[in-house]
C-alpha cells in the first residue's frame, strides 16, 4: 500500500491550492482516506475524511464551507480543494488511509487509527 501526495506550494491568503493523493496497492472502495496536516511546533490535526463505503464525509471545524474533498474512485485518487486559504493553514499535508470498520463508520480523524501514509507536501499561505 502506498499513497503519494502532492500539489503543495506556495500561495497568498484568499487563493486557492488543490492536493492530490494517489492510492496505489489497494482499492479506495474498501478504504477511508483522509488528510491531515502538521504546523510547525504542533501536533498532527485531522482536516478531512471521506469514507469509500457510502462517500460520507467529515471536516474539521477549522475548513468547514472552505475545503472540500473530492475523490475519483476510477483513479484511487483523493484530492483536497483548498479555497479562501489563510496563513494559519501553513503547514505540511499528509493523506492517510484506514481500513477499520469505526473510521469507515464513524469517520474519526485520529492519527493512531490511520495505517498508511503518504510522504507529505508542504503548504504555505503567505503573501
Amino acid at each position: 500500500v502506498q499513497l503519494q501526495a502532492s500539489g503543495g506550494g506556495l500561495v497568498q491568503p484568499g487563493g486557492s491550492l488543490r492536493l492530490s493523493c494517489a492510492g496505489s496497492g489497494f482499492t479506495l472502495d474498501y478504504y477511508a482516506i483522509a488528510w491531515f496536516r502538521q504546523a510547525p511546533g504542533k501536533e498532527r490535526e485531522g482536516v478531512s475524511c471521506i469514507s469509500s463505503s457510502d462517500g460520507s464525509i467529515s471536516y474539521a471545524d477549522s475548513v468547514k464551507g472552505r475545503f472540500t474533498i473530492p475523490s475519483d474512485n476510477a483513479k484511487n485518487t483523493v484530492y483536497l480543494q483548498m479555497n479562501s486559504l489563510k496563513p494559519e493553514d501553513t503547514a505540511v499535508y499528509y493523506c492517510a488511509s484506514s481500513g477499520r470498520r469505526d473510521v469507515l463508520l464513524l469517520l474519526r480523524l485520529w492519527v493512531y487509527e490511520y495505517d498508511y501514509w503518504g510522504q507529505g507536501t508542504l503548504v504555505t499561505v503567505s503573501s
